[in-house]
């Protein structure tokens, strides 16, 4: 064993009192009897792309959705599972830790346990890198003592983020056959659960016996669908951030002269900044997903956020909190493309010296007018997922520049009467991730560990472990499971007129719904938000007490029972069928047959035509009722930069409306914003 991992920690007094909490389980869960229901084969949601599901998951694909009963519960067809020989488990940690992650060990730890004491569970040390090499950690109450109810991932670690390429899951298959274990759990996040589907699906076919079983843990909370409500962390995440948010509000408050510029962790989805702005009511948040349905430039978006901050001015108020989720520069369209460009060039061995000469001439313009600083970071090579180095790039500081650069510009001619713009940059990220799990983070997690055995003791192979109902309290939460390839989508991208890219099937990432109820409440209040200071503060993560059984807004205000539906229609089938049996009166067999008719016609509109979001919803900074100030009006969406101009001209250009900032006003290339939607590389992506 490595000496760095498993060994007992020193705690505070605080961690002691909550290494003591014992989290509640679900009445399904309790004792050691489980009645499992299997329901109907599960699709993929991507209905345009589950044949390319289908035959990638040949193995996989199309299992039944699968229901955890109490042993008393009545429910044709479901079996209760009475045998629980011996079984050796592993588990890895994948991905970015995320607080609650230690909950799940123990929680499956205990349900192994509770069904046969000689059970085994393995924990590989440096998370996906340990399983490679096969460095091991047996899991026992004296190593879990002192991780319960704790953050970090510090109890195995982790290292490396994917099971991808062939010698990865030939080395994973070696491990698991080697050690001889009967299941692998691997707790993360999309990416770690799209690896965790391909080792089951080449495990089944390769006639390997050990089951892959998945658990949904991100910090970002993107990995959400109609089976998963939220992700363990989540709620941790936010609420840590939150309190920093709103000090930060107070403090900008007390001194009236400073705009704080704030970047948070969560990847490309804008959860994470969602959740926060609910609960700590910032001047200004900007979203990703707002920003790729309309389209919107960097100038575009720096000219909202200064109208903002002129409409403030004319109220005297000089300071203001804006957030920024890491994931934005993705969501700006000429941004991404540039981003593309410059990981086509690393995909070719080009060094990163070189990348510059050798971009595009609307790419090199792009990169040559950005500051230093936002080149060298742009540069970086990119993640395992083939993404940015979405934490590195600091574009809060770049819009605070652009911001300063359009202000002084509006004051040098007169359109801005107010003082002088100041700017403090923040990124909250790495200070949550280790945080004590908040209540229900350690509830949940802990679920979920006892959802994994029953998983395997069920047999199941490439399913992800899921309770729904989460914003209940726990006694009603519903435990379940779910293929893993029902949350698959296949990505498609625009490459010039009437051609497109396939890519692989892959765990669908989750973006903020702009349809959805959490946006909406959000929208509602954006007016009292800018140009009031009606700042929340949620105070430090509650366990006990007023706060302690508080969950995330975007949680409670959504009406996610999805499972819970699924088998209140299942009920309703089976009424009919006991009503429209043989033997009934034609009036009974007419009406169901046009109910039905019907019923069948709507659904397959519904199916053939999804709802597109409005590219038009990019206004969380525009009141709902119009004000005086002329400065705030909305934009029309505009085309991304991507008019072919020459590198040369366009640092001309740079060069002669830079100021002492180093950043042109936002006027610079804003002409050549013009582009058809087939050339368009940001579109569908």
């Amino acid at each position: 064993m490595d000496s760095d991992y498993g060994v007992p920690r020193e705690l505070s007094a605080l961690q002691k009192d909550r290494a003591l909490y014992r989290p509640d389980l679900p009445p399904c869960l309790q004792g050691t009897m489980v009645r499992v229901e299997y329901g109907d084969a599960v699709i993929a949601a991507d209905v345009a792309g589950a044949h390319v599901i289908r035959h990638a998951f040949p193995h996989t694909y199309g299992q039944p959705l699968v229901h955890f009963l109490r042993k008393t519960a009545v429910v044709p067809d479901a079996t209760v599972i009475t045998e629980h020989p011996l079984v050796k488990v592993g588990v890895v940690f994948s991905g970015r830790q995320s607080p609650g992650g230690h909950n799940v060990i123990w929680g499956l730890h205990d349900a192994i346990k509770a069904h046969n004491p000689n059970s085994k569970l393995i924990g590989f040390l440096g998370g996906t890198d340990g399983l490679f090499a096969q460095k091991t950690l047996e899991i026992t109450d004296e190593v879990l003592s002192s991780y319960k109810n704790q953050g970090g991932y510090d109890m195995l670690g982790r290292t490396r983020d994917q099971i991808r390429t062939t010698e990865q899951v030939k080395a994973a298959m070696t491990a698991c056959q080697t050690l001889k274990l009967d299941a692998l759990v691997i707790i993360g996040g999309v990416t770690s659960n799209t690896d965790a589907a391909q080792l089951a699906e080449t495990f089944s076919e390769s006639k390997c016996s050990t089951k892959v079983v998945g658990v949904p843990v991100t910090l970002n909370g993107d990995l959400k669908n109609q089976f998963v409500e939220t992700t363990v962390g989540f709620d941790t995440i936010c609420k840590v951030n939150s309190q920093l948010i709103s000090n930060v509000c107070t403090d900008a408050l007390s001194a009236e002269k400073y705009y704080y510029f704030i970047r948070l962790m969560g990847r490309k989805a804008s959860h994470v900044a969602l959740e926060c702005a609910l609960q700590s009511h910032p001047n200004m948040v900007i979203l990703g997903e707002e920003v790729a349905a309309s389209k919107l430039t960097i100038f575009d978006i720096t000219k909202q956020i200064c109208d903002a901050v002129q409409a403030r001015a004319e109220k005297d108020k000089y300071h203001g909190v804006v957030l920024i989720p890491e994931g934005l520069v993705e969501s700006i369209p000429e941004l991404y493309a540039l981003l593309q460009e410059i990981h086509g060039l690393h995909d070719k061995g080009v060094s990163v010296e070189n990348i510059s000469s050798q971009l595009s001439p609307w790419a090199s313009a792009l990169f040559e007018f950005l500051p230093p600083f936002i080149r060298k970071q742009l540069l970086l090579h990119p993640e395992s997922d083939d993404s940015a180095q979405l934490s590195q790039i600091e574009t809060e500081k770049l819009l605070a520049q652009l911001v300063e650069t359009e202000i002084n510009r509006r004051l040098k001619e007169g359109t801005y009467k107010g003082k002088k713009f100041n700017a403090i940059c923040h990124f909250f990220g790495y200070q949550a991730r280790g945080a004590l799990p908040s209540k229900f983070d350690c509830d949940y997690a802990y679920v979920l560990g006892h959802v994994c055995y029953h998983i395997l003791a069920a047999g199941l192979n490439g399913y992800m472990a899921t309770v729904t109902n989460l914003k209940s309290t726990v006694n009603k939460w519903k435990c379940g499971a779910a293929p893993i390839t029902s949350m698959m989508t296949v990505k498609r991208w625009s490459r010039g007129p009437a051609t497109s890219q396939i890519g692989k099937p892959a765990v669908d990432m989750a973006s903020v719904d702009l349809n959805g109820k959490a946006y909406e409440l959000l929208r509602q209040n954006s007016s009292s938000f800018m140009l009031e200071d009606i700042y929340r503060n949620p105070g430090p993560v509650q366990f006990e007490g007023p706060g302690g059984e508080t969950k995330p807004i975007s949680l409670c205000v959504e009406d996610r029972d999805y499972m819970g539906r699924i088998k209140q229609l299942q009920e309703y089938l089976e009424k009919v069928k006991s009503i429209v049996m043989p033997g009934c009166s034609q009036d009974v067999l007419k009406a169901a047959l046009s109910a039905m008719a019907s019923v069948t016609e709507m659904l397959t509109i519904m199916l053939l035509r999804p709802v597109k979001i409005p590219a038009d919803r990019w206004d969380y900074w525009l009141p709902n009722k119009p004000l005086k100030s002329p400065h705030l009006r909305p934009l029309p969406p505009l085309r991304p930069l991507l008019h072919a101009v020459s590198p040369a001209r366009s640092r001309s250009a740079a060069s002669s409306s830079s100021s002492s900032s180093g950043i042109a006003p936002c006027r610079f290339l804003a002409s050549h914003a013009k582009v058809s939607a087939d050339e368009d590389p940001g579109a569908d992506h």
